[in-house]
């Protein structure tokens, strides 16, 4: 039966540093630090390439310290090329060492532990010592890089140091406090959300304007009308009903505002239903399909719609039953989905990048739930008391002592009376309607627009906050730093499993691969990271290979799901590493009963930013995978089988003297 272990990779966060991106115009030094940061970040086979070409022209104690650590990092004797091996041999001719400092000190080191390989007990004691005594950072990048070159005695004293240094390391810098913001993108800064604009055609402004004019010249004839009358009760109502109707107006446009603007509110922040009924009921009910928008149906939509659901049920206010949050909240939720997505949906913004606003609106929503502000605006917009008076008494007024004066006018001009006051009430109808819909008009985008301002600043203020937050974000060299503890310490507890020493263990090997369904990010032109990582341990000894398997939680530095097993050389029949259409690794080692491991080491979705090589992210992932090593041994087995267990003292020695013999 195949074991299987194909794994989904979700989008990644690609931060924009050039730590690992090549100029040709960079200068030797440039290039030698960039050379220097590939290693650091464990990926030799770069940093091999970018020191070799900084010698050139830039030559000083440390390239020449990193340089000897590139040629012989995360690899064995065996797998150097052969003009490689020539130029280790003739290093001392290569380098032109200058001056006393700590780097010439540990290229000295580093010399002698690769004379030291392979000598006895008493031979190595001096050289050990030395390295004990020599400072940082050079001994701590001696103990990370000469981990698989060294055998014999030597190869234990050294491992011991790097597995106490690796224990020390692992959870150093507030590994766990800072460790997941490298997976979190630079924050996009929050957008002003644009109300719609005052929805007033210029059919409505013609009406409004024709019939405001035919208003106030039939209001001014009834007035002339009353004067030349000379009734003078009749005119002190026809003041009287102008009051009225000057303050019943205003305040019936404030008070249907209020209304108007409480029932959008409450359309809104609805909450359908279905949802409350399976609230009360207290059990989940299917939900009734629903057409989708426009809005819903775009792919932005639906990712953030994922997001918001996410901080929403991760943010629910104490006491409170998630599932009542999340019904009591499906209108919030959905406008922060539609608001989104009309903001940034046309944008290049991903949702990622908005996901510390999506946190910062549920967080809110939840403390404001929790002082019971959460539906204020009902409160807020409720209509004052005085506010109806007024207006109920201004409209009573204009109706009772304009309608008083009206008719007290038409017996004694009959005709201009009637006319005038037909034209009254035809005009103020349609005026009333035209400009109430622009004054309504006008208010509502003025609210909105307060609403959006307000929400903008407290979006910038908490954008400050994120920042800050993520200010000591660990770079790429940290990241593989830690992981390198990882593994070192999984080693350890795969040897003590075994009861091996690592002197007993003719070769070991790792691989790293993405979880399934993990997160991932990584530097412009460096490799993948991953929040969990699948971890595969192959330990060569005498009697075949030892496979341990575990799941690493990477932001805790934890190890879950532990699997193990053991097969002969004989029981390997191939090993393989599979390239898909789309750029996609899989390792594949198939035993002789037909098992099967398969392992996604790399997905094959690069994301490219501009200016990245098609092909370059997967293979720097690769080497930082630890997938050159590990086919180099493997595939040495599937080939060979025991006889390359046999003759690997022969070779060894072949090795060591061709290092040591300049012919």
């Amino acid at each position: 039966m195949a074991t299987d272990s194909h794994i989904g990779v979700q989008a990644g966060t690609v931060h924009n540093l050039n730590v690992y991106e090549r100029d040709p115009r960079d200068s030797p030094e440039t290039t030698f630090r960039k050379g220097v940061s590939f290693l650091k970040g464990r990926m030799p086979g770069p940093a091999r390439r970018l020191i070799n070409d900084a010698m050139v022209g830039y030559a000083t104690n440390e390239v020449y310290f990193y340089w000897l650590l590139a040629m012989v990092s995360r690899r064995t004797r065996h797998e150097l090329t052969k003009d490689e091996t020539g130029r280790l041999r003739d290093r001392h001719a290569t380098m032109q060492l200058r001056g006393e400092d700590p780097w010439r000190e540990g290229v000295r080191i580093i010399d002698r532990l690769l004379e030291s390989a392979g000598k006895a007990e008493d031979d190595i004691r001096v050289v050990v010592k030395d390295l004990d005594a020599l400072r940082e950072p050079q001994r701590s990048l001696i103990l990370e890089h000469l981990e698989l070159y060294l055998d014999g005695p030597i190869e234990d004293h050294l491992w011991h140091r790097a597995l106490s240094q690796a224990k020390a390391d692992q959870m150093a810098e507030r590994r766990e406090d800072r460790i997941w913001k490298f997976f979190h993108p630079l924050p996009a800064r929050p957008l002003l959300r644009e109300p719609q604009p005052p929805d007033t055609p210029a059919t409505c402004w013609a009406r409004a304007v024709i019939s405001a004019v035919v208003l106030v010249a039939a209001t001014a004839n009834l007035g002339y009308l009353i004067l030349q009358s000379g009734r003078a009760l009749l005119l002190a109502a026809y003041v009287l009903g102008l009051a009225g109707a000057s303050v019943g107006v205003r305040d019936t446009a404030r008070w249907r505002h209020r209304v108007v603007r409480r029932r959008a509110k409450d359309r809104e922040y609805r909450v359908r239903r279905t949802e409350i009924e399976r609230v009360v009921v207290g059990h989940r009910t299917k939900k009734a399909p629903k057409r989708k928008t426009k809005v819903e149906r775009g792919n932005f939509a639906k990712r953030a719609e994922h997001r918001i659901n996410h901080y929403f049920a991760k943010y629910v206010p104490p006491g409170m039953d998630r599932d009542q949050w999340e019904a009591e909240t499906e209108g919030i939720r959905r406008s922060l989905r539609d608001e989104l997505t009309e903001v940034y949906g046309e944008t290049r913004v991903g949702v990622e990048k908005v996901a510390w606003l999506i946190r910062h609106r549920a967080g809110k929503a939840a403390t404001r739930r929790r002082k019971g502000t959460l539906w204020s605006y009902r409160r807020e917009l409720a209509t004052p008391l005085g506010t109806k008076v007024r207006a109920t008494l201004g409209l009573l007024t204009l109706a009772g002592a304009g309608g008083w004066a009206a008719a007290g006018i038409v017996p004694v001009e009959p005709l201009p009376a009637i006319g005038t006051i037909l034209l009254l009430l035809i005009a103020g109808w349609i005026c009333a309607r035209t400009w109430l819909r622009i004054v309504l008009e006008r208010r509502r985008y003025a609210a909105d627009r307060a609403e959006s301002l307000s929400a903008y600043r407290g979006d910038l203020e908490a954008l400050a906050r994120w920042r800050a937050r993520l200010e000591d974000k660990p770079d790429d060299e940290e990241m593989a730093a830690w992981l390198d503890c990882d593994r070192k310490v999984l080693l350890e507890e795969a040897l003590r499993h075994y009861r091996l020493t690592m002197s007993g263990v003719i070769a070991h090997a790792f691989i790293e691969a993405p979880a399934r369904g993990s997160e991932r990010a990584r530097l412009r032109g460096g490799p993948w990271r991953y929040k969990k990582y699948q971890l595969l341990v192959f330990l060569v000894t005498e009697e075949g290979v030892r496979q341990f398997t575990v799941t690493l939680d990477f932001l805790k530095g934890t190890f879950h799901d532990r699997q193990r097993l053991n097969y002969r050389f004989e029981a390997v029949a191939s090993v393989s590493v599979k390239q898909s259409d789309d750029g996609g690794r899989d390792f594949q080692l198939a035993l002789v009963n037909g098992n099967e491991i398969s392992v996604e080491v790399n997905s094959g979705v690069e994301e490219l930013q501009q200016g990245e090589r098609p092909g370059a992210v997967s293979e720097v992932s690769l080497d930082a995978a630890g997938l050159p090593h590990t086919l180099h041994v493997l595939e040495a087995i599937a080939a060979e089988g025991k006889k390359w267990v046999d003759q690997r003292e022969l070779r060894t020695g072949n090795l060591s003297a061709a290092l040591d013999d300049p012919e």
